[in-house]
Order: structure tokens, then C-alpha cells, then sequence
């Protein structure tokens, strides 16, 4: 236990050093981030994700304290790896261990990165309806990821302990993320919508608090006249942690799906969810040209949720962590090159294709 409090904590502790020096680097002046900036960042936090995952190859097993045969059957039943141990050498069953640990980190890691740009869709439509400036996105996305973070960390370690008491629990997540999946698929071409002054979340606050349309400030509150104020940048702020609250329902179980470890859940999902602000100043003004991506998304939940029903299945037929890896990378890149080869016909635009 000491172990896993350690590499826990050591994690957080570098997230929050990453945060700060986030904040310090691209908070000062509420100025528009730059593409150049967004993309040092995408590649700065890609790097890191891609840098733990090499750490897991190495010493995954120092996660659990695995120190003899016994303790890694132990793990790998209490967690369902799906692994063959090598009776007679704890060494190569160790570097077993270690490679799957850190396949199910990489493919956790790629299915909520993915599933996060369905995000950047809602959040440029709330920034837009909210009638947000481009200048206060940086401020806002960082003090969401903070929250998001937090309420993912409950969320993920409360289904762990669900999935460990009830394992049928695992085939429930499953038929949820096919019928995600299809639903997601039939209504693709909807176009999405955001009543600024319907939505339930703004209901609620302006019922409790007096709220200002001005965002001159820069502030989340305003005092005039000795009154405090709610701003619009507060208001998009709690609707952004309440539409990232509803995705974590659909994500957070497709990643169980790939690992019933809590922590490799939690730090696949916490690598993606701090890279989603960068991808969001990178994608914020191109997101419209992957047209396809949702098609994409909606494949790739029901291939999770199939995954998770089929589960034994799948197992007795050799099927491995690195297959669904394969599998999901692919989804994601047909839809993509899909998206670029025939763009979204423009209406009164002559020369564009279907």
C-alpha cells in the first residue's frame, strides 16, 4: 500500500507542478493563445503521457509492490489482467506484467484523448452562445480541467469499487456504451445547440446569485455597489464541469473496458484530460473539417462496449490489450482521413464535394 500511496502521490504532486507552471507560463494578460503555443503544449503533454507510459514498461510493477510470484498472481486476478504468468520465472513474468500495464495505460490513454474531442465541440459552441472572448478560453479550460480532474478521481475510484464488488456491473457499462454508441451515430448530422438562458445549470445559479452579462473584467465575480455578481465566464465555467460530469459517464466506463486497475484508469484519463486544453486552442478553428469524427466515436463505443460484453469470449480467443489498441487507432484514423479526403459539402459552395 505504502507503494501505491507513493507513485499516487508523486503523480499528483507533478500534475500540480505542471498546473502551476501552466498558469504561470499562459494566464498572465488574458491574451488569445497562440497556435504555436498550442502546439508546444499538445506535444509537451503528449510527451509527458508517452514518458509514464515508458515508466509503467519499466517499473509498472512497483505500482503494486510486486515483489514475488505470489503477490503478482494476486494482482493480475484482482485486477483481470489479461496475461499468461510464466510459472518458473518471475522475471519474464514480471516484464509480462509490465508490457500489458503499460498497453492498458497507452489504450486507456488514446480512448478518453479521443473521446475528450467531443468536448471541444461543446465547448466551442458554449464560448460562442455564451458570447465568451477569446482572450478569457485559457482562464476558463484551466480552472475546468482542475475540476474535472477532482470529480473524475471520485468517479473512477467509486466505479473501481463498484466493479469489485459487483462484476456483472462490467456487462451494464458495456450496454451502455453500445447503445451510447448507436445513439451518438443516429444523431450525428443534429446540429447542437446551447440556450445560454434555458440551460438548467444557468437556471440554477441566477435563481441563488445575481448574474451580470458584462465580461469586460475578466473576473468569474464582479462587486458593483457593495453586490456581488456572477459573470458569464463563471456561468460557462459550471455548465463546462457539468457537460464534462455527463462525457465522464461515457468515459470512464469504455476505459474499464481496456483496465479494471483504478490507477492506470485514473492516470490514462487524468494525462488526457490535462492535454485537452492545448488540443482545444489547437483544434478550436479546424474542429469543423472532421466531420466524420463523431461517426468515428460512435464505432469506437460500441466497439468498447462489445468488448466489455464479450469479454470472456474475446479472452479465450487470444484477444489482447494490443488488438484493441490496433482496433481503436484504426477507427480513429479512418475517420479522420475520412474527414480530410471528402470535406462536408459548404451550402452555396460550388466547389465543394459531398
Amino acid at each position: 500500500m505504502s507503494h501505491e500511496l507513493l507513485f499516487f502521490g508523486g503523480f499528483i504532486l507533478f500534475i500540480i507542478l505542471m498546473l502551476a507552471i501552466d498558469l504561470g507560463l499562459f494566464a498572465k494578460g488574458n491574451k488569445p493563445i497562440s497556435l504555436k503555443s498550442a502546439t508546444i503544449m499538445s506535444l509537451v503533454w503528449i510527451s509527458f503521457a508517452l514518458g509514464f507510459g515508458l515508466i509503467l514498461y519499466f517499473w509498472g510493477h512497483e505500482l503494486h509492490s510486486i515483489v514475488d510470484m505470489a503477490t503478482l498472481k494476486d494482482v493480475v486476478h484482482r485486477h483481470s489482467h489479461n496475461i499468461e504468468i510464466i510459472e518458473n520465472s518471475f522475471d519474464a513474468s514480471i516484464a509480462i506484467y509490465n508490457r500489458n500495464l503499460s498497453l492498458e495505460y497507452l489504450t486507456g490513454y488514446v480512448v478518453e484523448y479521443a473521446l475528450s474531442v467531443d468536448n471541444i465541440f461543446v465547448m466551442v459552441l458554449l464560448f460562442s452562445s455564451f458570447g465568451i472572448p477569446e482572450k478569457y478560453y485559457h482562464k476558463i479550460l484551466v480552472w475546468g480541467i482542475i475540476g474535472a480532474i477532482l470529480l473524475r478521481c471520485i468517479f473512477i475510484f467509486i466505479g473501481a469499487a463498484l466493479i469489485a464488488k459487483f462484476g456483472w456491473i462490467l456487462y451494464l457499462f458495456g450496454a451502455f456504451l453500445v447503445y451510447t454508441g448507436v445513439m451518438m451515430y443516429i444523431k450525428r448530422n443534429e446540429e447542437e445547440e446551447v440556450d445560454p438562458k434555458g440551460h438548467p445549470v444557468v437556471k440554477f445559479a441566477s435563481k441563488y446569485f445575481k448574474v451580470t452579462h458584462e465580461t469586460e473584467s475578466g473576473n468569474f465575480f464582479d462587486i458593483k455597489n457593495g453586490v456581488r455578481y456572477m459573470t458569464p465566464l463563471f456561468l460557462v465555467l459550471l455548465v463546462i464541469e457539468f457537460t464534462d460530469l455527463i462525457f465522464a459517464v461515457d468515459s470512464i466506463p469504455a476505459i474499464f473496458s481496456v483496465t479494471q486497475d483504478p490507477y492506470i484508469v485514473f492516470f490514462s484519463n487524468i494525462f488526457a484530460v490535462l492535454g485537452l486544453r492545448s488540443m482545444f486552442f489547437l483544434l478550436v478553428n479546424i474542429i469543423h473539417k472532421f466531420h466524420y469524427l463523431k461517426v468515428g466515436l460512435a464505432f469506437l463505443l460500441v466497439f468498447i462496449g462489445v468488448k466489455m460484453l464479450l469479454h470472456d469470449w474475446l479472452h479465450s480467443w487470444g484477444f489482447e490489450t494490443v488488438h484493441s489498441l490496433i482496433i481503436i487507432i484504426g477507427i480513429l484514423a479512418i475517420s479522420i482521413i475520412a474527414s480530410l479526403m471528402f470535406p462536408k459539402k459548404v451550402e452555396g459552395d460550388p466547389m465543394s464535394r459531398p
